[in-house]
């Protein structure tokens, strides 16, 4: 029982072959030589290693104790449909075009809200489900494109108190038994308002393993003569015993950058108290202020962000959480830190209308009700004041969970609709069966819908979610193991009454330096035009390039052979057509394209302005390019 090759040994008389079999294209163990994209091809052999088996069993297990303990709690498992209306719930739907009725779409649900607000006006006092949402996203370490999985539920006669208390009793022992860590907050969780998350931690969404708060210091340093900080709000992070070097904080400041696309600043304290390095020339005459604000002494270090409240608020945050993990002392890793982010904005005014809008779920419940809408459309209250009865679950820097207490009464549903333009003929003609449904008496409810992959992904420790999904797609929203998407035949797009019409989607990345992921580069949007019409491509979303047809580099390419596919493999695992530019050669090509294939291009904030001061009238030559 105690032998090193298991509990039973076994002596072979006969072996018989069942199959043969190839040699794994890498290795079937813990620490693999495959990269991910390899991986996911032959995702059926990845499946073999013991750690991705592991992270599904712990799925399988997590997902009963959960339907255990709704179960007896007087929940009702019901499954709703997956070919729906398409409605406006902020991403892109998928939609599916109906071969019965020419001209019209289905639509995978984004989730199932319209459908469980239903189930509770049809008497149904507690729902939930295990339901799979459709959102053409972009990839993140904690989003997976396409498919994920969502612990749906919903509360008929609830307040936020109720729902918050059915989760915590939920989720606290879900963590205790299969979580990696053992250190679990306890319920109830902490209560955070949205407008406290964003001035301590800079987030809606903070880890609270790491210490380090934000402070405000921009009557502090008004005045002081640094051109940014005038007229700003002005955030600062202050870590002690701070002993890096000028290279590291150099490295913080660009990660900052990239992260956010504002620019950082610093200070350090020195051995004798006194303000040294970064802009500590500028705040000579505040520098006692500031060091009493900050609570400073020999060795702190003060990294600042300035600009609007809420892109001084948002860089902070990334400083925090950057200093927090970097910086010894300040990240309490091996714990769970649970926490509930509450009083949501109701509306906000948007970036491109300038205009009011719904700053989250159209659908919240406001705090206040009727009497707090009719005060903002009389004047007497500013409507950005109103909060939403809405509630996060963030753990560990993640946003586990949203839900809300529902808009449940037609009248302050169209009054809250019509502070942004939106009548009722709108609302019936947006959201038409919630709408009818209601006007037959709804009761009130509320509802929240953990997410079941970034769940399991935390109890798994994993830093990224793929490694918790069976058959996950690639960053591209690609199944590379299952050819997925991919064309059709044309009988079926005659069945479905489809032409295609549009030509290939193009996107393209100009790049100095092609060996580091996030390098310098132009974000561009490409209006390209085709054959067959106009496709327009946004490249840059939140910081992470998407799907790279070609690649551009902005030196010529030594050896096309082995660079091209260097650059492919990192930039485009699917092959990336990829052509060196030299810097002369710049100039002309970006006017070429933007002639030639109606492509603007944005300077980016990182090239200096006198490297596109020339302009040559000419197309480039052959001597500017170089194909693989």
């Amino acid at each position: 029982a105690h032998i090193p090759t298991g509990y039973i040994e076994l002596i072979v008389s006969e072996l018989n072959v069942l199959n043969t079999a190839l040699t794994p294209p890498f290795t079937i163990e813990e620490e693999t030589d495959g990269g991910d994209d390899l991986r996911m091809k032959y995702r059926y052999l990845d499946l073999r290693r013991a750690c991705v088996r592991k992270n599904l069993e712990l799925r399988h297990r997590m997902a009963f104790e959960v339907r255990r303990y709704l179960d007896e709690q007087g929940f009702l498992e019901v499954e709703t449909p997956v070919l729906v209306n398409s409605t406006p719930e902020g991403a892109r739907d998928f939609v599916v075009p109906s071969r019965m009725n020419p001209g019209q779409f289905y639509a995978l649900p984004q989730s199932p809200q319209t459908l469980k607000q239903l189930l509770m006006v049809s008497g149904f006092d507690r729902y939930f489900q295990i339901a799979p949402c459709f959102r053409d996203e972009d990839a993140r370490a904690d989003r997976t494109p396409g498919e994920f999985y969502q612990l749906d539920m919903e509360m008929a006669f609830a307040s936020q108190a109720d729902v918050l208390s059915v989760l915590e009793d939920v989720l606290v022992p879900v963590f205790h038994k299969f979580g990696k860590y053992k250190r679990v907050s306890q319920a109830p969780f902490r209560h955070i308002p949205y407008n406290e998350a964003m001035e301590r931690y800079g987030s809606d969404k903070p880890d609270l393993r790491i210490d380090l708060e934000i402070q405000d210091i921009s009557a502090i340093v008004q005045g002081c003569g640094f051109g940014p900080f005038e007229g700003a709000t002005v955030k600062a992070v202050a870590v002690d015993n701070f002993t890096q070097a000028r290279k590291w904080i150099d490295k913080l400041l660009a990660d900052v950058e990239v992260q956010t696309g504002n620019k950082a600043c610093w200070v350090k304290v020195d051995e004798n108290g006194a303000l040294t390095g970064g802009i500590s020339k500028f705040l000579g005459d505040c520098g006692e202020a500031l060091k009493e604000k900050l609570a400073l002494k020999p060795g702190s270090f003060v990294c600042m962000a300035a600009g609007k409240k809420a892109a001084a608020q948002k860089t902070a945050g990334v400083i925090r959480t950057l200093l927090g993990k970097r910086v010894p002392g300040h990240f309490d890793e091996e714990q769970y830190a649970l926490c509930w982010i509450v009083d949501f904005p109701m509306y906000e005014i948007g970036e491109e209308s300038g205009e009011l809008e719904f700053c989250h779920n159209p659908f919240s419940m406001p705090n206040g009700g009727m009497d707090v809408l009719l005060k903002a459309e009389r004047g007497e209250i500013d409507p950005l004041t109103i909060t939403a009865d809405q509630y996060d679950l963030v753990c560990n820097g993640v946003e586990l969970s949203s839900g809300a207490v529902r808009n449940h009464d037609p009248e302050i549903m169209i009054k809250a609709f019509e502070l942004v333009r939106l009548g009722e003929e709108d609302v019936k003609k947006k959201f038409p069966a919630m709408y009818n449904a209601f006007c037959y008496g709804a009761p009130p409810h509320a509802g929240i819908a953990p997410g079941v992959d970034r769940m399991v992904m935390l109890l798994a420790g994993e830093s990224s979610i793929r490694e918790i999904i069976p058959f996950p797609m690639n960053k591209n929203a690609q199944d590379i193991m299952m050819g997925a998407p991919s064309t059709v035949e044309q009988k079926q797009l005659d069945e479905l009454h489809i032409a295609i019409v549009g030509g290939e989607r193009v996107r393209i990345r100009l790049a100095d330096d092609l060996r580091e992921e996030r390098s310098h580069s132009l974000s561009l949007s490409a209006d390209l035009y085709h054959r067959f019409g106009k496709v327009q491509t946004n490249l840059l979303v939140e910081g992470f390039y998407t799907t790279l047809d070609h690649v551009f580099a902005l030196r010529p390419l030594p050896d096309p052979d082995t660079d091209g596919s260097t650059i492919k493999e990192r930039y485009n695992g699917s092959g990336a057509r990829v052509m060196g530019i030299n810097i002369e050669g710049k100039a002309a090509f970006t006017r070429w394209f933007d002639l030639q294939a109606g492509i603007t291009l944005q300077q980016s904030r990182y090239k200096e302005p006198e490297q596109w001061s020339e302009d040559p009238e000419v197309a480039p030559t052959r001597k500017m390019f170089r194909t693989p």
